[in-house]
């Protein structure tokens, strides 16, 4: 590797932020020695407080910009950002370490502590040191230096390879280019403080301003309105947009500055596109020009934890898949308020897209309590009321397929979806609960040497075609059931000579001989326990049930690996893995690829089961299968 390419605690992973261990060190010896200390001296608490504002800064400016129900319609960069540029700058708050790391040090060595709390003409002095000092020279070591033949690829290409700038992406750089960042932020300050109008609000306030100013360079969402630069003409030379800089972003050869474009104007590096561009996005900014996705997947917040398992939550953190952490416990409140707030005054709002063969497919999430459905009856009018409104919107919007999550297509919630295709028979898109591919994915997780299969849920839409595929395939079902009307409708249906494979079963004793287990409804570990060891649990339950027994073990929820040519995915659905999405979302994107013409509402066809298997896996769709052998 190039010299002082790589960071120095490269490979500290986590244990990075011990660095600033003495600082916090520092600030708590401090309390405990003095009943009172005087805050606006104590300089490493207010390097600590400062060094937490920035990160934060980068951190909400980030999850502003991925919050696309806001800000779908001015992005400039249409692209999603993948899991790959999200790998890439998994570490970006390395420069905030660094620069803590080197104020902390320039505050022992430098006598700092008699600094103002405020100086007006120090103001002025930073101002002009930063105009003067620090704009051009950023812009030739910019030009020059990382941009050079040699230097380049380095040191340089590394952030450049993050392809849809985010405020995090201004963090994403080699240990060189963060020194010589450190340098043109610390210039203005050295020389502030060196000509005596130093002051500690003007000095922090840079700081945040300099941060805030990247963040707003690199969000690639143009919030900046044209008619501001064109009433004040000299704006364009003071302040970049972020369009400005996404161009310098993709086309690396012009709009060098840091925030000023003058210095792009003076030295002819200055991209002719730079204000058209950004008075296009400005007015198709309305939404007429916005792209139709092709395929929507209209998900549901399964409980409060999960609901901050989002992209424009935590990207970190919905770039893996959901698992409860202890750093969610302090977001509580502030996810139950966003949730009550989101349940009264929106309809749907956007969380993810990707692209694929070509064409978009969107995530939009209802928001709404996931266990209300089916479970509080009293709510199920108010949460069709939203998925309804979605599907409509849909419909106006010319969406070619919907696709109903879980609990979304609950049975007493909508009927599968029956609900909304019978009130709405003109609908132009089609409404489509992706069942038949879950079904299809569970039954060809079952090996064919199983004579007997143990099923609950069985009277479901699922448990139902399963039931019955398998009685097909000369497997014995026992079917968990009170209803025997139910199991007699069902039994019906089977072919004659295999009826006789369907046994309706009324306790969980009926299956302690039993060794494959399909769950459609949700059990009990005590339930459980009468599965004999070295038991199979295939489930299609939402939420999946507790992995209690040991000597057994456990399916993952029906899904499937999207095609390899996915783009712009960066967030894992709940439990699944990156690029795996549950069965049912599948379904849909299958429904959408091959044109399907027909609502997949209601009732499973039983006969259709392999044709939509064989669709899936001809488009490229690989079967997640953790059955042992």
């Amino acid at each position: 590797m190039a010299p002082l390419s790589a960071w120095p605690w490269e490979n500290l992973g986590i244990f990075k932020y011990m660095l600033l261990g003495p600082l916090v060190g520092k600030v708590v010896y401090s309390r405990l020695q003095s009943d009172f200390v005087d805050l606006a001296s104590d300089w490493c608490f207010q390097l600590l407080l400062v060094t937490i504002v920035r990160f934060h800064i980068y951190t909400w400016y980030t999850n502003f910009c991925n919050m696309l129900f806001l800000t779908r319609t001015r992005r400039i960069i249409s692209k999603g950002v993948d899991f790959d540029q999200i790998d890439r700058e998994w570490d970006w708050d390395n420069f905030i370490i660094l620069q803590a790391l080197i104020a902390t040090l320039c505050v022992y060595m430098f006598p700092v502590a008699n600094l103002p709390v405020w100086e007006t003409k120090g103001l002025l002095a930073i101002v002009v040191i930063h105009v003067l000092v620090s704009e051009p020279l950023y812009y030739w070591v910019h030009r020059f230096f990382l941009h050079g033949n040699y230097l380049f690829t380095p040191y340089h290409s590394f952030h450049h390879s993050s392809t849809v700038p985010q405020p995090v992406t201004a963090g994403s750089t080699t240990f060189l280019e963060a020194l010589l960042v450190t340098t043109v932020i610390g210039l203005p300050i050295l020389g502030c403080s060196l000509s005596g109008y130093g002051s500690r609000s003007v000095i922090y306030g840079y700081v945040l301003v300099f941060d805030f100013l990247r963040c707003f360079g690199y969000s690639n969402v143009e919030i900046m309105p044209h008619w501001i630069y064109e009433s004040f003409p000299l704006l364009k030379f003071i302040l970049y947009t972020p369009t400005y800089y996404s161009l310098h972003h993709s086309e690396m050869k012009t709009n060098y500055c840091l925030f000023m474009p003058l210095y792009d104007a003076m030295w002819n590096t200055l991209d002719a596109n730079s204000w058209v561009l950004h008075k296009k996005i400005n007015l198709d900014a309305g939404g007429k020009s916005t792209r139709v996705p092709d395929f929507v997947f209209l998900a549901h917040v399964v409980d409060i934890t999960a609901s901050l398992h989002a992209p424009f939550v935590t990207r970190s953190f919905a770039s893996m898949p959901y698992s409860a952490r202890l750093f969610l416990l302090p977001e509580w409140p502030g996810a139950i308020l966003a949730m009550l707030v989101m349940w009264a005054k929106s309809k749907t709002f956007l969380s993810s897209f990707y692209n694929l063969r070509g064409k978009l497919h969107q995530t939009w999430i209802v928001p709404r309590f996931g266990f209300q459905a089916g479970f509080i009856h009293i709510h199920n009018k108010g949460i069709n009321k939203h998925i309804e409104e979605a599907i409509l919107r849909a419909d106006r919007l010319g969406v070619k397929v919907i696709s109903l999550a879980a609990l979304n297509k609950n049975e007493a919630l909508n009927g599968g979806g029956t609900l909304f295709v019978k009130k709405h028979p003109n609908l132009k898109v089609r409404v489509v609960h992706g069942n038949t591919l879950t079904a299809a994915v569970i039954l060809n997780e079952i090996h064919e040497h199983v004579k007997e299969v143990f099923l609950t849920g069985a009277t479901s839409k699922l448990g139902r075609a399963i039931a019955l595929y398998l009685c097909r395939r000369g497997v014995r079902v026992l079917m968990l059931t009170l209803s025997t009307d139910r199991f007699q409708n069902i039994q019906e249906e089977a072919p004659a000579d295999c009826q006789k494979n369907l046994v309706q079963v009324t306790k969980y004793q009926a299956a302690k001989n039993c060794k494959t287990w399909v769950v459609g409804k949700w059990i009990t570990p005590t339930q459980q326990r009468w599965a004999p060891p070295g038991t199979h649990f295939h489930q299609f339950v939402v939420p999946p049930i507790f992995a209690f027994r040991r000597d057994c073990t456990y399916g993952d929820l029906a899904a499937m690996k999207l095609p390899d040519d996915v783009e712009g995915l960066g967030s894992c659905e709940y439990t699944m893995g990156r690029g795996i999405v549950h069965a049912c979302h599948a379904g849909g994107v299958v429904h959408s690829l091959e044109g399907w013409s027909h609502h997949e509402v209601g009732a499973l066809d039983v006969d259709r089961i392999d044709i939509v298997w064989k669709a899936a896996l001809k488009h490229g769709f690989q079967p997640v299968s953790s059955v042992p052998n």
